[in-house]
């Protein structure tokens, strides 16, 4: 016990989740003590979501890394030793020194994603280094890029309403969404909603969370979403139920669209869909004479090969009923388009090479494998990502981290399974013992993060890893070597000369208040309320001629992502024992989506005891009627294959999933199952209709018993 008083300090949920919740943490003697919400906050209001609640036991973990080691065995071997900072920052500038001298800086490539999505710890840090070095550029669209691109070509940029606004809709349309798992304080809200009379509609193949308390479930096939929303479309205009004027004065491409929309009748869709025909009039005339409605998404829709297109379809669809600009309706989609932070006052790519070549994030086992050949990659750098974990085809990533050739370092607070491949393991901070500014994507606040503690043994943040890596590589540029804070004041300020969002908001407001509200004029509190969007004609573009330029047709179509097409046989691999596993099935395939577990977010917080046992094994679940076909029973161990790999997992038995469609949720890592393997060992790492989108979800896999193979040998 200690007399010390308790301290509060104010923080910032880092992790990738629209809430980006304002929390407190209760510091005394230096340790922290307690980690709650913030009461005040808009949005949090005082409680925080499973996987973050017990954050504490993340930051003081038995198992974290708090020492730079090197590899002292072969790759993947898990053998380490402790070395010091300075000979870990030495050893990596005299391999990256070398390699620059051979190959060029093109050979290293960096890696990250939404470990964090601060502006410091992530932003910056994805662009100074690299961007003075010349290395490889990594295009990351592993997650929302189609999405993005079709929303900021169709609407002008990424502008949601603010969550509150769903209390004055009187259809909520939740498409291929799941806010109950993924942005719980949207719930909440919807609630209230609904007991004043809000008609709630989830449209996704699964009985999710957020399915369960609406009012009505469709559950089309999966990659039909684009046709259904076609389909609706028709309807709307074929019973001139259409926004004319509103349409007439404000949007690009409507009458084109009409003449597209023509192409998918009820009846067509219903037989792509699956979804009654009777159903999608219904909803279409619901949708349409709803005063306003809400169509709320996010980016698991688009994880398809057609999912580009999609979302241009669903971006469509409120404008064609007349609800863009009207408090309650439009599309809930993004508020990150509200502030876009100063791209030159972040990287400072002016004063630096050109960028020499992109990598998609999504290719990475390609590129490792000799897809990126000029010149093949020869370094990688991961932070804030664990790519064995959370990339497709994570089989081939792990043949090409075991590449003896291939220099990897890993900046971790754990040993990931990407870890467990790496040269060099650098030991990284927690929110709690580091300085960062967050911007929501859900919500239109600007959190801050003061750091509530003093790092753990040697762990270094990001930032300051990135500023010891510049000296050990001898650059000078002072923009390199700034502190936490004056880098971010650097683009907060410069971000703020050219946009209103920002007026008034400076590095000590924030750091004195934490949570601080975008700026915004009463009548744009509603988006687009004055008719005016972003685009280059200051309409909504229907009709989007920018889509040329990616190969598209300019008006929304639906095709079928290319695996969906694809003929299947029925070969049978031999294993070395001599007995034989199915590669595809002799029955039909199942198509697998592997969305977002509930207590993980992607492969954050796997590691946790707590959640995991909260989260439980790791699991497939698959339709009563596909399970008795193939012998499985609740509770089997089951095989899923595809076309790329294994792995095996549980199965749950449940009509929350319909006929022909898996569900198995990502986030579980490979090193805590028994086969060391995950979900992603079948994902498919082939690039969307757009944007270089991941195509996670258009995944056909056959399920068999484990022992299906033993069985057939007997």
């Amino acid at each position: 016990m200690t007399t010390e008083p308790i301290t509060l300090v104010r923080g910032a949920c880092p992790h990738d989740c629209p809430d980006t919740c304002a929390t407190i943490t209760e510091v005394q003697a230096g340790r922290a003590v307690r980690f709650r919400a913030d009461p005040a906050h808009p949005v949090t209001q005082g409680w925080l979501c499973a996987k973050v609640r017990p954050y504490l036991d993340r930051v003081y973990a038995p198992d974290r890394l708090l020492y730079p080691l090197r590899r002292v065995g072969p790759k993947g071997s898990d053998q380490w030793g402790r070395i010091s900072w300075d000979a870990a920052m030495a050893g990596i500038a005299a391999r990256w020194q070398g390699i620059v001298a051979e190959y060029g800086a093109a050979a290293i490539l960096p890696y990250s994603y939404s470990g964090t999505l601060g502006l410091l710890q992530l932003g910056i840090c994805n662009a100074r280094l690299w961007n003075r070095m010349g290395a490889s550029d990594l295009d990351r669209a592993i997650c929302g890029a189609a999405a993005e691109l079709a929303v900021e070509s169709t609407l002008g940029a990424r502008m949601a309403p603010d969550p509150a606004d769903v209390l004055a809709s009187e259809l909520v349309l939740i498409w291929g969404h799941n806010p109950a798992s993924t942005g719980p304080h949207f719930m909440p809200l919807l609630r209230q909603a609904q007991k004043r009379g809000a008609h709630v509609v989830v449209i996704d193949p699964r009985r999710t969370l957020t399915a369960r308390s609406a009012d009505e479930h469709i559950r089309p096939h999966p990659a039909t979403d684009g046709a259904l929303a076609l389909g609706l479309i028709h309807v709307i205009f074929a019973e001139n139920l259409h926004a004319e004027a509103w349409l007439e004065a404000h949007s690009l491409g409507w009458r084109e669209l009409r003449e597209r929309a023509a192409e998918f009748p009820p009846e067509r869709v219903a037989a792509i869909t699956g979804v009654p025909a009777e159903t999608i009039v219904a909803l279409a005339r619901r949708y349409a004479t709803a005063r306003p409605a809400l169509l709320k998404t996010a980016d698991g829709i688009q994880r398809h090969g057609n999912g580009g297109q999609t979302f241009r379809a669903l971006c469509c669809l409120p404008a064609i009923a007349g609800h863009y600009g009207v408090l309650g309706g439009g599309l809930s989609y993004s508020t990150s388009g509200y502030v876009r932070w100063d791209a030159e006052a972040v990287g400072h790519a002016s004063e630096c090479p050109p960028v020499p070549r992109t990598i998609n994030m999504n290719r990475l086992g390609a590129a490792l494998t000799g897809e990126a050949a000029d010149p093949p990659i020869k370094a990688l750098y991961v932070f804030a990502a664990n790519p064995v974990t959370s990339s497709p085809n994570a089989g081939l990533i792990v043949q090409g981290l075991q590449r003896d050739d291939l220099f990897t370092v890993v900046h971790e607070q754990f040993m990931t399974d990407t870890a467990r491949y790496a040269d060099i393991v650098l030991p990284a901070t927690t929110q709690l013992e580091h300085i960062d500014l967050h911007k929501a994507y859900g919500h239109r606040n600007l959190q801050f993060n003061q750091p509530a503690i003093a790092p753990l043994g040697e762990a270094r943040s990001n930032w300051d890893v990135m500023r010891a890596l510049a000296g050990a590589m001898g650059y000078a540029e002072p923009w390199l070597h700034e502190s936490a804070e004056d880098a971010l004041r650097g683009v907060i300020d410069a971000t703020r000369a050219r946009n209103p969002r920002l007026a008034g908001v400076t590095l000590e407001r924030l750091q004195a208040e934490g949570t601080v509200p975008l700026s915004f004029a009463e009548h744009e509190r509603v988006p687009f309320a004055d008719g005016h969007f972003p685009t280059p004609s200051g309409k909504i573009e229907l009709r989007c001629d920018a889509m040329r330029a990616h190969g598209l047709d300019p008006l929304p179509d639906f095709a079928l992502p290319d695996e969906f097409r694809d003929t299947r046989d029925t070969r049978h691999e031999t294993r070395d024992d001599g007995s034989r596993e199915p590669h595809v099935s002799d029955l039909a395939s199942l198509v697998l989506i592997s969305g977002a577990s509930h207590h993980y977010v992607s492969s954050s917080f796997a590691n946790q005891p707590g959640l995991m046992a909260k989260e439980g094994t790791p699991f497939v679940e698959i339709n009563p009627a596909d399970a008795a076909a193939r012998g499985i029973a609740d509770g089997d161990t089951v095989r899923v294959a595809s076309a790329r790999g294994w792995c095996d997992l549980r199965a749950v038995v449940t009509d929350d999933v319909p006929p022909g469609v898996a569900v198995a949720p990502k986030g579980p890592w490979a090193s805590r199952s028994p086969d060391g393997r995950n979900i992603n060992w079948t994902t498919p790492d082939a690039l969307g209709d757009m944007a270089g989108q991941s195509t996670f979800h258009s995944n056909l896999v056959e399920i068999r018993r484990a022992d299906w193979g033993q069985e057939q040998n007997a």
